[in-house]
C-alpha cells in the first residue's frame, strides 16, 4: 500500500547545517522509488501551530520509505537536519 513521509519543518537552528542536508538529502534519493508530491510551497496552517515548511513523498509501500530514511545516504543528511532545523517526521500508508 502507497506511503507518505511528511516532514514538517516547526524552525530553523543553523543555515548552514541545514544547506548541508538539503544538499546531501537530495543525492540520497538515487535508487530509491520516490515521489515528491509537496516541496516547500506556500501553505496555510489551520488548526495548531504554524509551520515553516512541508514536504510529502510518495512511496511504493512503508518498506520502501524506511528503506530510504534508514539508509547510509539519509542517515548522513540526517544528522544535519537535526542541527539545522526543528522537523517532525512521520510515516503513513494511503487508503485503498
Amino acid at each position: 500500500m502507497t506511503a507518505y513521509v511528511v516532514f514538517i519543518k516547526d524552525g530553523v537552528n543553523d543555515q548552514a547545517e541545514l544547506d548541508q542536508y538539503n544538499a546531501k538529502a537530495g543525492a540520497s534519493i538515487a535508487g530509491h522509488p520516490l515521489k515528491p508530491l509537496a516541496f516547500y510551497g506556500p501553505n496555510e496552517t489551520w488548526e495548531g501551530p504554524t509551520a515553516e515548511g512541508l514536504v510529502i513523498i510518495e512511496f511504493p509501500d512503508i518498506e520502501a520509505a524506511k528503506a530510504w530514511y534508514n539508509s547510509p545516504a539519509y542517515q548522513d543528511a540526517k544528522v544535519h537536519r537535526l542541527k539545522g532545523a526543528s522537523y517532525r517526521v512521520m510515516v503513513t500508508e494511503g487508503v485503498g
